[in-house]
């Protein structure tokens, strides 16, 4: 009998099976799994953030959130879902729009109020800082320096190991929105220079890698074959990030398990030790993974599911 093919598996909740129970109450407009699912998570940054970033995008259809919120005016966990939700409308708006093209301030407005209004419910909470910093960048113009840097110290003085919290500034700091290749690079470094052993910070680099390749197929307008970037995933700068981030964080780890909100991180590791053809990591990076991944980043350079099974194939590993 034939092996069965080997098909990378795209969970959208990364393998957090509380997760996907809660997210299938949103679909029935009940809420009290969430507030159920947010009290039992508590402050494990970790966990708390990947689950409110993917439950913030399951209620932004829906009126799940105002329902728990009307019933519990003061909940801290519902208020900061509440921000998260209304950052994920506003970027739904921006997607919608198109790039270059402004939505209504004053739905950014009511974003960044809701963010304001969960910090103040719950202090020790980094998340609402995350989704401020996220929702920043859709201003046209960006925010004022100093402001982005109080953000910046409230979040980095509540978890100042946050790669959620870090990538949303290094988005911020991107040429795609208000800032450039440099200083995204620079900020990206900065992290990983001061992150201890084990900490997924390094892998800041890799999403900086990204990101300048994504803002050059929105130079060419989508056309790879248009861009001049035969090098930018394998010249000898990039092999060295893959090198330092695998040696950094994860020969530094003591947890040899994954946790799903880490999984995209490892992808983005995994993806760029393929592509800078470093085969000795991508080979131990994708045992890592198994089957569990995550469409991005491997959907920048081409069919996800075609490159993953391409790599697995080329390091000769079996399903």
């Amino acid at each position: 009998m034939a092996r069965d093919r080997f098909a990378p598996d795209y969970d959208p909740d990364c393998g957090d099976a509380p997760l996907t129970d809660a997210r299938h109450d949103i679909v029935i407009g009940r809420w009290q799994g969430l507030r159920d699912l947010l009290r039992v998570t508590g402050p494990d940054w970790l966990a708390r953030g990947h689950r409110v970033r993917l439950l913030a995008q399951a209620c932004a259809g829906s009126s799940t959130v105002e329902s728990w919120l009307a019933a519990e005016p003061h909940s801290g966990d519902a208020l900061v879902l509440r921000a998260a939700t209304e950052t994920a409308r506003a970027f739904n708006l921006a997607i919608a729009a198109g790039r270059g093209v402004p939505i209504d301030q004053h739905r950014i407005d009511t974003a960044v109020t809701a963010c304001l209004q969960a910090a103040e419910a719950y202090l020790d909470d980094p998340t609402p800082w995350i989704s401020l910093i996220s929702v920043a960048r859709l201003y046209s113009s960006g925010v004022r320096r100093q402001e982005l840097s109080r953000w910046w110290d409230e979040l980095h003085r509540r978890d100042p190991y946050s790669v959620e919290g870090h990538l949303q500034v290094l988005h911020y700091y991107s040429a795609r929105w208000h800032g450039t290749h440099g200083l995204m690079y620079d900020f990206a470094r900065d992290a990983a220079g001061v992150a201890p052993p084990g900490c997924a910070l390094p892998v800041l680099v890799q999403y900086a890698r990204v990101e300048e390749y994504r803002y050059a197929l929105d130079a060419a307008k989508g056309s790879q074959s248009a861009v001049g970037l035969g090098q930018h995933w394998n010249h000898d700068g990039a092999v060295s990030d893959v090198r330092r981030t695998w040696q950094r964080w994860i020969t530094g780890r003591t947890d040899s398990g994954i946790a799903p909100g880490e999984l995209r991180d490892l992808n983005y590791l995994a993806h760029a030790a393929c592509n800078a053809h470093v085969p000795d990591v991508a080979t131990a990076l994708l045992r890592m993974l198994g089957r569990r991944a995550t469409r991005t980043p491997w959907s920048y350079t081409g069919d996800p599911d075609q490159q993953f099974v391409k790599w697995r194939k080329e390091l000769k590993l079996r399903g």
